[in-house]
């Protein structure tokens, strides 16, 4: 059984959406397989981002809350077809649908009035007997996943993607959305498994797998990149280029700035459809000259016989 969500992030199921954020970047800074060489880290780093994309999500949250870790199974118009089941029942004979509770994982339960639920799911639940399946029978939804680059899924767009199967391969036109984060689903419609008798096929949803990157390193929606800068750029300040996944960037150095200082700009993270973008971290690397020529060698060693400065001194 999947981990409750909430528990996979440490929050209390009444948590706001600023404490859900800041324990998923607490958890993605310890567990990302980058910084984490435990053998467990990549799948724990998988499980906390499922569960931020689904926390974070107020649609998919409310459905969670209610439903339990299958609400993905449950039709959305869940609501309206148990009424109108229930309706279409109302003035009937006695005993002319079946009373049915249901109970979620997280100990909710709803009760349907006289509902025949082989007419709510189109048959799923019911048997016609010894002669097999009643009525029609809608395919089941299946799942698959694809990886993407940092920077496809940054920018999102139409992609050709290939799966294999039972039945061979099969290539599918997907419409990637703009700033896709890890562990978030892409659903083709009426893609997954043929229904019969008539019925609708299933859904076929795309787990998608953000590709480790040399340059980028992501938390949610937040891009990690490294910003090398010369020993006299970080004594003296400089304005200097970072790549990111849409292009380049400027940051600007602060004078006296030393390696591990990050400087943040707000907003150049990964695009966010539904809220606010993600926010781009620059970290500073001083880089000294590999093979100084004479006169630098000869400029450092007259600032080592000036300077006072001492690193290894407390401050």
């Amino acid at each position: 059984m999947a981990r409750d969500y909430y528990d996979v992030l440490g929050v209390s199921r009444n948590a706001g959406a600023e404490e859900i954020q800041q324990a998923f970047r607490k958890l993605a800074r310890k567990h990302h397989p980058d910084v984490n060489k435990d053998p467990d880290a990549e799948e724990r780093f998988k499980e906390i981002n499922d569960a931020y994309s689904v926390l974070s999500d107020p649609g998919q949250r409310q459905r969670y809350d209610r439903f339990g870790e299958n609400f993905r199974q449950i039709p959305e118009d869940y609501d309206e077809r148990v009424a109108a089941a229930a309706g279409a029942r109302s003035g009937g004979a006695a005993g002319g649908g079946h009373r049915v509770r249901f109970h979620t994982d997280h100990g909710d339960d709803f009760a349907g009035a006289d509902i025949d639920f082989d007419d709510l799911f189109g048959g799923i639940f019911g048997r016609g007997g010894p002669g097999g399946p009643r009525g029609p029978i809608p395919g089941a939804d299946q799942e698959a996943e694809i990886q993407l680059g940092v920077e496809d899924a940054y920018r999102g767009g139409k992609r050709s993607i290939t799966l294999g199967g039972p039945g061979g391969q099969r290539t599918y036109d997907v419409n990637i959305p703009r700033g896709v984060v890890d562990g978030q689903r892409i659903r083709l419609a009426g893609e997954g498994g043929k229904g019969s008798g008539g019925a609708p096929a299933g859904d076929l949803f795309l787990r998608v797998r953000i590709k480790p990157d040399s340059r980028f390193r992501l938390e949610g929606r937040d891009i990690h990149v490294v910003a090398p800068v010369t020993p006299w750029e970080a004594a003296l300040g400089a304005t200097v280029p970072v790549p990111t996944p849409g292009g380049t960037a400027k940051v600007t150095v602060p004078p006296g700035s030393s390696s591990g200082r990050r400087l943040r700009l707000r907003g150049e993270g990964m695009p966010n459809p539904r809220g606010a973008d993600g926010d781009l971290y620059a970290e500073i690397r001083i880089m000294v000259p590999p093979d100084p020529t004479p006169r630098e060698r000869e400029l450092f060693e007259e600032l080592a016989a000036v300077s006072t400065f001492d690193p290894r001194k407390p401050r």
